[in-house]
This record gives C-alpha cells, sequence and structure tokens, in this order.
C-alpha cells in the first residue's frame, strides 16, 4: 500500500520528514535574500483574533474569542463569549495614558452564563505584532468555573485570585486568524496541535520575475523550505494545496482574487487547515468556517491581507 504523501503526488509535501526529497529540493534563502526587495516596508500585523472551545462541567460547551488588536493610537484587547452576533463581550483599551485599565477584572451577562474577565497586562512584554509574548495572563471565569487561562503568568492568577475546589474547564483553540496591512511578505508563527513544534511561516506574492519565473508568483515556505509555488497567480488566484506538518495533513488554501480585481480596499486570505481524515472536504467558503470548527481535532490558522489597515477590524 503507498503512503499518504504519494498519494498525494505533486500536491503534497512533507515537512517533518527531511528524507522527502520533493521537501529537501526546495529550500528557501534567508528572508533577507529572498523576500525582502531593499525597498520593501515589511507588512505590519494589526490584529490576532483567537477562537478557542471550552467545555465546561455538566457538559456545558461555550466558545470564547480573544482579539488582539494595535492601531497608531495603542494597543487593546477584546474578549467575547458566545457565538452569536448579540453575544455580550468587553473590551480594554491599553493606551499609554490610560494604564490603570492594563489590570483589573470585569464582570458582564452573555446569554444565560455569567462571566468575570480578569487581566494583568502591566509587565507585559510585545514583539512587533499586538499579542504579547511574555509577562501577562487572562483568565475567563464563566458561571464560577475557570473556562480559559492564557499567558505565562499562570501561576500567579492560580495562587493570588483562585481557591482550591474551583472548577476548571478544558479549552482548545480552534482557529487562529492575523491581520496584515501593507505589502505581499508575511512572515509569522504557527503551531497546529498543543504538541507540536512552532513553526516558520513565510507568504511571498510577487509580481516581477521570482527566480527565473515571471510574475506573478505566490510562494510559501515552512521552517524555509518551499512547499507551495503557484505561477501565474492571476489565473490561480484561486486554490489549495496539501502539506504533512508534524504528521498532520494540512489543507494550505489562498484567495487572492481581490488583490487582482478588488485592490483598492480588497484583501487576500491564506488559511492553513488541519484534516481529520483523508474524507474530509476542503474549505471552499468563508462561511463554512464555523461550520468546520465544531469538529474535533481540527485547527484553521488564518491570514488576511490587506492594502490599508482598516479592512483588518474585527
Amino acid at each position: 500500500m503507498r503512503d499518504i504523501a504519494s498519494c498525494f503526488s505533486d500536491y503534497s509535501v512533507t515537512i517533518s520528514d527531511s528524507s522527502c526529497s520533493s521537501a529537501s529540493n526546495l529550500v528557501c534563502r534567508p528572508p533577507g535574500h529572498v523576500y525582502q526587495h531593499p525597498n520593501l516596508i515589511p507588512s505590519t500585523q494589526n490584529a490576532v483574533i483567537c477562537i478557542y472551545k471550552v467545555n465546561l462541567s455538566l457538559q456545558k460547551e461555550v466558545v470564547i474569542t480573544v482579539t488582539w488588536c494595535k492601531n497608531l493610537i495603542g494597543q487593546g484587547l477584546s474578549i467575547k463569549v458566545g457565538e452569536e452576533e448579540s453575544s455580550s463581550s468587553i473590551k480594554v483599551n491599553m493606551d499609554y495614558r490610560l494604564f490603570r485599565k492594563k489590570k483589573g477584572n470585569r464582570t458582564f451577562e452573555s446569554g444565560d452564563s455569567s462571566v468575570e474577565v480578569l487581566w494583568d497586562l502591566t509587565m507585559a512584554k510585545y514583539d512587533l505584532g499586538p499579542e504579547p509574548i511574555d509577562g501577562y495572563y487572562v483568565a475567563v471565569m464563566v458561571d464560577s468555573e475557570l473556562g480559559l487561562l492564557i499567558g505565562n503568568m499562570v501561576d500567579e492568577i492560580a495562587i493570588k485570585k483562585f481557591k482550591t475546589g474551583v472548577a476548571v474547564g478544558k479549552f482548545s483553540l480552534v482557529s487562529r486568524r492575523e491581520h496584515f496591512y501593507g505589502n505581499t511578505h508575511y512572515s509569522t508563527k504557527a503551531q497546529f496541535s498543543d504538541s507540536g513544534n512552532s513553526h516558520d511561516i513565510l507568504i511571498r506574492c510577487t509580481g516581477e520575475e521570482y527566480e527565473g519565473i515571471k510574475g506573478p508568483v505566490l510562494s510559501v515556505c515552512v521552517d524555509k523550505k518551499k512547499v507551495i509555488l503557484v505561477r501565474k497567480l492571476q489565473w490561480n488566484f484561486r486554490g489549495n494545496r496539501t502539506i504533512f506538518v508534524d504528521g498532520l495533513l494540512i489543507d494550505m488554501m489562498w484567495d487572492v482574487h481581490d488583490w487582482f480585481f478588488n485592490p483598492v480596499s480588497g484583501y487576500a486570505v491564506f488559511m492553513f487547515r488541519t484534516r481529520s481524515g483523508l474524507d474530509s472536504r476542503l474549505w471552499l467558503e468563508e462561511k463554512l468556517l464555523q461550520k468546520d470548527q465544531d469538529k474535533d481535532g481540527q485547527f484553521s490558522f488564518l491570514i488576511y491581507a490587506s492594502k490599508s489597515p482598516q479592512k483588518n477590524s474585527d
């Protein structure tokens, strides 16, 4: 019986197995050599939206959306509990002039649930994006049960805020969405499973000649290995390929239609989505994404890319 990779032929590239010839022969040069033009201003990440599925006691399930955003005025954090448009949420302004809001707690009602959010961002450290990388925590209590706890200061909040006997739910990240604006060079990291490694993701769209190929061309690299190269992008503005990362079958899909036909206000979408099996369908429409999130074991990582920051608001 053939292995899974051979069944997909040219449309599948193994990342986790260095012996795969199709992957090892497609090595990306360092980002400064291939992906950056001397006059190219790096694209800017101005929003990160994470959707968590939370399983509480008594078989109650809720969805919590955490949004980190950044603009010229300052940074912000938004917490939403529930999937409906009318679901309640809180917004925290982290402008330096409003330092007191970097730490606190707030309660609100969402549907039939009582929610309390606790956060401490006073010592938070950031890279280039709006999401902190160190020195923070955010906790969400749903009906007096700890539903979500993120950040690296979890020991502090566990000791200071919670007593023994507090029920703790189980949560998992089902979708992560990053918004960029600026040029067509996107660099980020992605972890496709709780036990997997963090991988470097590089996406580059060029309208010029690229390694001897006349543009426009789309190239995608994972850990400096080129896994996707799309020629004649103006005709192949939508499509998909399948790759393997950490033993997972992952569909990578792109839609850059608006870059060619709606360049003023349009945006491109790039999506990596894990599959639970070979018979799982591909994501074809954005409206199907929420339904796909209900499937256990599947994770979606999206990049939204526009020319201006206005399109990146949630």
